[in-house]
């Protein structure tokens, strides 16, 4: 009867590849990949004979949403490597 009883509780415990706290992490680093990407977008002209410079290669696109979602990358690399806690 007791090798029954164990049987059933070694089948109800399903053990995942990471723990919450991972999952967290990896929603996390989503969402900052996600802000770096909405970072990038815009530069849109009215007038397609017009080209302005300054709003397609500004500081914001060029720099800081690539900056971004590098970072989010980075933490995505940790949510995954960060060992779960029991």
């Amino acid at each position: 009867m007791a090798k029954a009883i164990n049987k059933k509780e070694s089948e109800a415990k399903v053990d995942f590849a990471f723990g919450k706290i991972n999952y967290i992490l990896m929603v996390v680093g989503v969402v900052i990949i996600f802000i770096g990407y909405l970072l990038m977008m815009g530069g849109k002209s009215e007038d397609p004979n017009v080209f302005n410079a300054d709003e397609i290669f500004s500081f914001r696109r060029v720099t800081l949403a690539p900056i971004v979602v590098l970072l989010g990358f980075a933490f995505e690399i940790y949510a995954i490597m960060k060992k779960p806690v029991e």
